[in-house]
């Protein structure tokens, strides 16, 4: 399969990158969620998933928590106007996950060990969102406090998890394993593009525009297979900027990156390119349903369906570029914790876009 390379479409930081430019979908419409149904859908969430501690409760992995998780729970706590939930969800987070010589956080709690926390290294994808969240709450109910500790997140975030390569910014996904001596391993989901602007309040920097015009356009180069669809994990070579499916990860489409498109669909860049790649995916009659992951290398693909939260993206996806009320599932429907999570994010992701 070849291999493609960054270089010379994304040679430099003024590259012109080919989104559909269409206004973001339901834009005065009234056709969004309103708050009422996401704290509808907020309440079935808490009720299966936030435990009375504060802790969010993944169950679909063994009843473990991670900082997404906190991050989510305090971003859908915020979106409903549930301040009470929010701050017990933050108290958690703070007195667990938080790591002793830096403002970032622990990636995994796990109840069943006799070091819940045994592994310190963070994720920086659930650093963006208790960010987010912090900086959402802080706007919300007045409290500058959060926005100072939203602040020193995103410091550390652009000083320990931006990485410069050959003239492009790289997010790793955690302060260390990931930059290797052949290569960078990153994960597309990580690139959260709607809390970027939020990021680049907290912490002024020009490495945020840098990151997310290079994400874009290593989103747009890094896909594979029949579908043209981003991975779960991609490998950038050093010194070199060539890109594939990483190593050490099935090279699927699949659970990590089903999160592309709603990040893409929220922040309104969703370039032409991908549109097309999935919206052929998601309508293909080549599956019999829905496959919760496709093999970019062989074409494989699950012998299940996606869950209902993927189902959520993919309606969200489809619907924006179409510019049609999406339907989407209930909270109610989801299998676990992650299902249930991507659905609520699509509710959000609706809202917002109907709202601006």
């Amino acid at each position: 399969m070849d291999r493609p390379e960054i270089s010379p479409r994304i040679g430099r930081r003024g590259v012109i990158l080919e989104l559909t430019g269409a206004m973001p979908p339901w834009r005065g419409q009234n056709a969004h969620a309103d708050t009422a149904a996401i704290a509808s859908q907020w309440q079935l969430f808490r009720s299966r998933f936030l435990g009375p501690d504060g802790r969010v409760i993944d169950t679909g992995n063994g009843g473990i928590s991670h900082s997404e998780g906190q991050g989510w729970g305090m971003l859908f706590a915020e979106a409903a106007g549930d301040m009470e939930s929010f701050d017990l969800i933050l108290a958690w987070t703070s007195t667990f996950l938080k790591r002793p010589h830096d403002a970032l956080h622990v990636w995994r709690y796990d109840p069943s060990a006799a070091n819940p926390t045994a592994d310190m290294n963070n994720a920086t994808d659930g650093d963006i969102f208790i960010t987010w969240a912090l900086a959402r709450g802080a706007k919300r109910w007045g409290q500058p406090a959060l926005a100072a500790a939203a602040a020193a997140i995103a410091a550390d975030i652009l000083d320990k998890l931006c990485f410069q390569q050959s003239g492009q910014t790289y997010l790793l996904p955690a302060i260390s394993g990931f930059v290797l001596p052949a290569a960078l391993n990153l994960n597309p989901s990580y690139y959260v593009l709607p809390a970027f602007d939020v990021l680049a309040q907290l912490a002024p920097s020009d490495v945020w525009a840098s990151l997310r015009t290079d994400g874009l356009a290593m989103l747009q180069i890094g896909v594979f297979g029949k579908w043209a669809l981003p991975p779960d994990w991609l490998s950038v070579s050093r010194p070199g900027l060539t890109l594939q499916p990483a190593a050490d990860w099935p090279p699927r489409f699949s659970f990590d990156a089903i999160r592309v498109p709603l990040w893409l669909t929220w922040a309104n860049a969703m370039p032409d390119s991908l549109a097309t790649a999935f919206t052929q995916y998601w309508q293909s009659p080549t599956f019999p349903y829905r496959p919760a992951w496709v093999n970019l290398q062989d074409g494989s693909f699950a012998k299940y369906a996606a869950s209902s939260g993927m189902a959520a993206i993919a309606n969200l996806t489809l619907a924006a570029l179409a510019n049609t009320q999406p339907d989407l599932p209930s909270v109610a429907d989801a299998e676990d914790y992650y299902s249930a999570a991507l659905t609520l994010l699509s509710y959000l992701a609706i809202d917002e876009l109907g709202a601006k």
